[in-house]
């Protein structure tokens, strides 16, 4: 029997993007695309009927697939400018390729208008049809869009600008930061330059005159640039303010709740739900203070472990540590897991010019996932692997079962998958842990709940604080913004963490603040996680559905999706278990602690 030798990559292998030749596939892609237009743009039999718009769906899905927007081309650059942030012929070439991929796109987009624009009277006849049910969803999404969509010119135009007025904003303020450097102690006592994305990771060394040392590096690098991010938030503030009163949205995130295919009440409920328990991280935080010996914490303190649980987890015992949970939950996951590690689909460590923080995209039907981190050899960065592999499942579980129109996942489910992988790793480490061992990784527990839960609708409270303030005011300026993100911050985190001035710019970094009102699917999908994660462990056969729900993408809303589970969105007391479920994590890790004589 022949062993395959199996190639362990740390970098994105980008070459099955590149096999084709990127000239000869534009005018594939162009070509395709016309041929769709002209076949369907002046007909209007497929808007009346279902066999017809059948066929129609059909070449749709098709050319999603095989040459939708840039094709590879825009997905290589795109994927290079991740690493290379400072590369201007990288961006100039993306550039190219986006500007070619929006003109398609603007052709294009009669097709799902039309649509959206049907009669009513029309929606149940093509809703019901049983040749249409593989794109109902589809459909439905469509039909629910109608009421804010503007005329075919007016649409072009918000796409047209979207990327001077939106796009290329954000992406100032990272290439800024991506080329930051600044000196830090590291850990052995030696004096190294260290990019950005690797000096935020330090800021959780044990050490505290390691940490104080990359807080320091970090406030002068936020002070530095935070100009540049005043005038860009208040420029895709604007622009969204514009987008939003063209099209009668009335409030500035229900556009993020149309795209994510969920209620508005739904996350309503969830976020009173959590602030209604923010003592539960007040709490947490008042017993880091006392197990670290001090008073206070320093707010860029409010991460660091307890202990040694921050002891090395390099990328090697890392992947080991995943494969372990993968195979035991279904070994389907850990070969999946396998095939992004020897296929260099995973680019692993800080350098600079490469974007801060983790991701994991797949951008078509036809291309593969790629998964980019920052790993810093630590605890973090294994959960942060278990996280991004995550998606990264639920990515390929769906290719094997969805068409194009239906493969991806809103923010309403895309979340869960990550944080049920990432929580079994930390249970797995548990379950073989001494009590000292216990306690701290109990109280890291508590720390990826305190973030991922409280921290996370914090964010999402002071976004909704900071449109409603912009819209009343006109501009706000980086003390307003700096004051606001303050007062939001420490509601969650209470007296225990300080905020000093410099605290003030730390809202700079955060990506997720440009991808509005991103961050409540962190909170909910944790949440719901915490659920499936107890019907796993209560009956390992629960897997089968958790599966289920992985490979669903698009083909269904997601409160029908998780109502198949045994879950209501809408039920508050569905989100108070979960809730609850810290609380009760929380006592233990107080009784533990008094157990040790820790407090």
């Amino acid at each position: 029997m022949t062993v395959k030798k199996i190639k362990n990559q740390n970098e994105w292998d980008l070459s099955p993007l590149t096999r084709e030749n990127f000239s000869q596939k534009r005018k594939q892609i162009s070509t395709a695309h016309q041929l769709f237009i002209k076949k369907w743009q002046k007909r209007s039999d497929w808007l009346k009927n279902p066999v017809i718009l059948k066929k129609a769906l059909d070449e749709f899905a098709d050319l999603s697939t095989n040459y939708t927007g840039g094709g590879p081309e825009a997905y290589y650059y795109w994927l290079r400018s991740e690493l290379e942030e400072a590369n201007t012929e990288v961006k100039a070439k993306y550039n190219q390729i986006n500007d070619f991929s929006l003109e398609l796109s603007n052709q294009l987009q009669f097709f799902e208008l039309s649509l959206a624009r049907l009669p009513q009277k029309l929606h149940n006849k093509f809703l019901s049809h049983p040749k249409l049910q593989d794109y109902r969803h589809f459909l439905e999404k469509l039909f629910a869009q109608s009421p804010y969509l503007l005329s075919d010119r007016e649409e072009k135009i918000i796409r047209l600008k979207e990327q001077s007025s939106y796009a290329n904003w954000v992406k100032l303020t990272s290439s800024f930061l991506a080329v930051e450097k600044a000196q830090v102690l590291l850990e052995n006592g030696q004096v190294a330059v260290k990019p950005f994305s690797e000096i935020y990771s330090i800021l959780n060394s044990r050490q505290k005159s390691v940490r104080d040392k990359a807080a320091k590096a970090t406030n002068n690098i936020l002070e530095k640039n935070i100009k540049i991010g005043e005038n860009e938030l208040n420029s895709i503030l604007a622009n969204k303010k514009v987008d939003d009163e063209l099209r009668g949205l009335k409030r500035p995130d229900l556009s993020r709740h149309l795209h994510d295919d969920i209620s508005s009440s739904a996350v309503d409920s969830m976020l009173s739900v959590v602030a209604a328990n923010f003592s539960l991280p007040k709490k947490y935080y008042q017993l880091k203070a006392k197990l670290l010996k001090v008073k206070k914490l320093k707010y860029h303190e409010r991460g660091v472990p307890i202990g040694t649980v921050d002891r090395p987890y390099n990328y090697s015992q890392a992947k080991a540590l995943l494969e372990k949970v993968l195979l035991k939950l279904d070994p389907e996951f850990q070969q999946i897991f396998r095939n992004f590690d020897q296929n260099g689909q995973i680019d692993v460590y800080p350098k600079i010019g490469k974007r801060s923080g983790a991701f994991c995209v797949a951008e078509s039907l036809a291309r593969p996932t790629f998964i980019l981190l920052n790993h810093d050899n630590k605890l973090h960065g294994a959960l942060t692997l278990a996280h991004e592999v995550g998606h990264g499942i639920n990515n390929e579980l769906m290719r094997r079962t969805q068409n194009a129109l239906n493969f991806g996942t809103t923010l309403a489910t895309a979340e869960v998958a990550s944080t049920f992988f990432e929580d079994f790793i930390l249970k797995s480490i548990l379950e073989e842990a001494d009590e000292e061992t216990r306690l701290e990784i109990m109280m890291e527990k508590l720390n990826q709940d305190m973030n991922t839960i409280f921290r996370q609708s914090a964010l999402y409270l002071f976004e909704q604080e900071l449109h409603r303030d912009f819209r009343a005011k006109g501009y706000l300026s980086s003390d307003e913004i700096g004051a606001l993100f303050q007062k939001h911050m420490s509601a969650y985190m209470g007296p225990a963490v300080e905020q000093p001035k410099n605290s003030k710019n730390w809202w700079l970094h955060w990506i997720h603040i440009r991808s509005f009102f991103y961050v409540y699917s962190y909170a909910s999908g944790l949440l719901i996680s915490k659920y499936l994660q107890g019907k796993v462990t209560q009956d390992q056969k629960f897997v089968g559905q958790f599966k289920y729900f992985l490979s669903a993408g698009l083909s269904e809303p997601p409160q029908d999706i998780f109502r198949n589970l045994g879950i209501n969105i809408n039920d508050r007391k569905f989100w108070q278990q979960g809730v609850r479920e810290v609380a009760d994590l929380l006592q233990a890790t107080e009784e533990l602690a008094r157990k040790l004589n820790k407090i």
